[in-house]
């Protein structure tokens, strides 16, 4: 079957899988101007995208699919070649179930993979793949494989293969693909990632391009984290249904702090938290929910996960078996010289239990200097911190071989170009720090 001349005006599209994501996408892309070829193997989807109908009972996608399919700018097959043949890009949204053991199957995906391979295989255009289903890391590699191998074509060359996570809710899915936050766009050839602006230009939001590994991992780190936002509200909730308060009441003002409640202000990657305030309050309510008799086991498991991150750290510090370590940062913040709960002051404690030489520059903290509380918990935390501290940072960067990094100071974003030689472990993310083999981050 000989390709269809492609439209000037529009870009156009064969859509794998008529599900929900696949379905919604036919609407809406069509509703985008581009011309779409819904691909699938199940005879009832096809005959219903063909009459007019979506394959999925949502809100507003029966009038998108019954209108474009009306203008002969939809239309659905079963023949992959066809549907390759006739399209600039091809989105896969097929199916990824876990299996009775929980895994993801990614078979659908990587049948699909071979059968847009197959057809390109006599394809001389380049051709632009897309993968909207949820995939694990690594499964863009596998379908680029896949293709090459299929199709006898290289990647960034005859075809182009991007990450193209869907964010879509049921029964709001239509206004979810019109209005995103961002379009996530995951690596891919220049080509390739300039042919997916194209079929989004209609859509005002933010175009994000990424790895490809982040692109993959991001829709299972967002719904992980939709997860934990509704189950958290729950045991608060709980907790306040038992103490007399409206838990609506308390939840609107959470949310309605958009400064610190709803913001990235707590949501980079970095060491443990601590400070007087976290510790103190977050035992606090976990004591509230105990003497009520309310189960919160993730409230609970707070202070566990913070204590597992602070081990981590360690275990990368002592991992490169060098005993002179620097400490760039005590305290548990910048700005304060506040050492009570500090996670730096735990890591220091347990690398100088086991023998380690410790070396320590804060431009926060003066040792006379320190009173009340404060005093009272590093002495008995850390009795011999005043041989520890060093009035120099240069000092601390010379003595020692491996460089803690806890804050971020002044002088430190060539402190790899400087001193190569040295191990840096990053705990807080320095600006402008670029890959070398001795840096390490804790997250990254």
């Amino acid at each position: 079957m000989p390709p269809m001349p492609a439209s000037k005006e529009k870009t156009s599209i064969s859509v794998f899988g008529l599900g929900y994501v696949g379905c919604v996408c036919c609407g809406c892309f069509a509703e985008l101007g581009s011309r779409v070829i819904g691909f699938d193997t199940n005879t009832t989807k096809l005959d219903l995208i063909n009459s007019g109908k979506a394959t999925i009972l949502e809100d507003k996608v029966d009038a998108l699919i019954g209108k474009h399919v009306a203008t002969g700018s939809l239309a659905a097959t079963s023949d992959a070649q066809h549907a390759v043949w006739n399209t600039e890009v091809s989105i896969l949204c097929v199916g990824t179930p876990s299996t009775e053991k929980g895994h993801l199957d990614l078979e659908c995906i990587f049948d699909a993979a071979a059968m847009v391979g197959e057809a390109l295989r006599q394809k001389d255009d380049f051709h632009t793949v897309a993968i909207r289903s949820t995939v694990l890391p690594g499964t863009n590699r596998k379908v680029t494989e896949i293709i090459e191998e299929r199709s006898g074509k290289k990647s960034g060359v005859g075809f182009g293969v991007v990450s193209n996570p869907e964010f879509l809710r049921e029964a709001t899915a239509v206004d979810d693909f019109m209005h995103p936050a961002h379009i996530i766009i995951g690596d891919g050839c220049e080509q390739a990632r300039q042919s997916l602006k194209a079929i989004y230009a209609g859509i005002d939001a933010p175009i994000r391009e990424v790895s490809t590994e982040a692109a993959e991992i991001l829709k299972y780190v967002n719904n992980a984290f939709h997860a934990l936002k509704i189950s958290f509200t729950n045991e608060v909730g709980r907790i306040c249904k038992e103490t007399g308060i409206d838990a609506r009441e308390v939840m609107s003002l959470v949310v309605a702090d958009k400064i610190l409640n709803i913001s990235p202000y707590y949501m980079k990657p970095g060491f443990a938290y601590g400070g007087s305030c976290l510790p103190k309050d977050l035992k606090a309510l976990k004591t509230i929910s105990h003497d009520n008799y309310v189960t919160t086991p993730i409230i609970d498991s707070i202070r566990y996960s913070n204590v597992s991150h602070i081990i981590s750290g360690f275990r990368l510090v002592t991992g490169f078996k060098k005993k002179n370590v620097g400490i760039i940062g005590l305290s548990f913040k910048p700005g304060t010289d506040d050492l009570r709960n500090s996670p730096t002051v735990e890591l220091v404690e347990k690398l100088s239990g086991k023998g380690y030489w410790i070396n320590i520059f804060d431009r926060d903290v003066e040792f006379s200097a320190l009173a009340g509380k404060n005093k009272e918990y590093i002495d008995s935390v850390l009795p011999h911190l005043s041989v520890m501290l060093n009035e120099r940072l240069n000092d601390v960067v010379d003595q020692s071989e491996v460089i803690v990094v806890t804050k971020n100071e002044d002088g430190l974003s060539d402190l790899v170009s400087r001193h190569p030689e040295k191990v840096i472990v990053d705990l807080v993310g320095l600006a402008g720090i670029a890959d070398h083999p001795n840096y390490h981050g804790i997250c990254w």
